[in-house]
């Protein structure tokens, strides 16, 4: 009897440690690429999110508008050569998208080249209408946007459409963005022309480019505080099969080399304003960050 419950216990433990050990690997795709874990899609994304849809009773109903850079790369290479398929959150983006539209404000697309918004579809929260919509709404902009190459050569320096720059987050931030000689010049201008600056999740580490063409000293946003995710979380998630394997360099840790702290330790739902830098640490702080945001910048219009 004692030795059937052994076998029982042990079968029990074997078959438990298969499925974990299936369900936490990531999903190669057609291309070679990977996507999240069954595991790690199941504790990473959800269905639904926690947007409010707030009113906002001084609604803008001026000409100014958000200039958004969204990244134009999917497959990151990770440490050990696999390819993670990622791109922009769709959460991390949308969801600020519903809060700055509630708000008045209109939107342009960009990315560098002008190709096509990459976004991370795995993340999409399926059974919320209100996501959705705003996606749909904007499909054709994500699929041809503006070209940030053109704007900046062509027509940056004497522009007075926007209010704000607003960068996504999604590992694919990391892609291209931040070593952007056009991004260094766009970040640079809303920062001389006293515009917000909006960056959410892994969003922040496209600001490393407004250090390309100065030293450390000269950063921007060196002694700012921002939320972002934090590079220690990063490390964490190859074990739940998110990522096929380790990042590529840590975001953080360059933002931090020059000048800037980093105020959360987890992937939660923080905000932070310091000056006309508008941040959020993950997509739990979506919402919030979103209502931030669209509040800020109606009070920078109401001056």
């Amino acid at each position: 009897m004692i030795k059937k419950i052994i076998l029982t216990v042990a079968s029990i433990i074997l078959l438990t440690f298969m499925v974990l050990y299936f369900t936490s690997r990531p999903t190669e795709t057609e291309d070679g690429s990977y996507i999240p874990s069954p595991l790690a899609l199941k504790l990473a994304t959800s269905p639904t999110t926690d947007f409010d849809n707030t009113i906002y009773e001084n609604k803008y109903t001026g000409n100014k508008k958000v200039l958004m850079i969204c990244t134009e790369q999917k497959n990151m290479t990770m440490a050990n050569g696999k390819k993670f398929s990622t791109g922009n959150h769709p959460v991390e983006m949308m969801l600020p998208m519903l809060h700055l539209r509630n708000a008045g404000f209109d939107i342009d697309i960009f990315t560098p080249t002008g190709k096509p918004v990459q976004i991370e579809m795995w993340a999409m929260p399926e059974e919320d209408e209100d996501v959705k919509a705003i996606y749909l709404e904007y499909k054709q902009q994500f699929e041809n946007p503006k070209n940030l190459l053109e704007f900046v050569k062509n027509t940056m320096d004497n522009n007075s459409d926007y209010i704000a720059i607003y960068i996504p987050g999604g590992h694919g931030a990391m892609l291209g963005l931040p070593e952007n000689k056009d991004v260094n010049k766009l970040i640079n201008w809303s920062h001389n022309n006293n515009m917000f600056t909006l960056a959410i999740c892994h969003g922040p580490a496209a600001l490393l480019a407004a250090n390309l063409e100065s030293d450390k000293n000269s950063f921007v946003y060196k002694g700012y505080k921002i939320a972002a995710f934090p590079d220690g979380v990063d490390e964490q998630t190859p074990m739940m099969g998110y990522m096929p394997g380790h990042m590529p360099y840590k975001y953080g840790e360059r933002l931090n080399n020059l000048g800037v702290t980093i105020i959360n330790k987890e992937a939660d739902n923080t905000v932070c304003k310091d000056r006309k830098l508008i941040t959020g640490a993950s997509p739990l702080a979506a919402n919030a960050f979103g209502k931030l945001a669209a509040t800020e910048l109606l009070k920078g219009v109401s001056k």
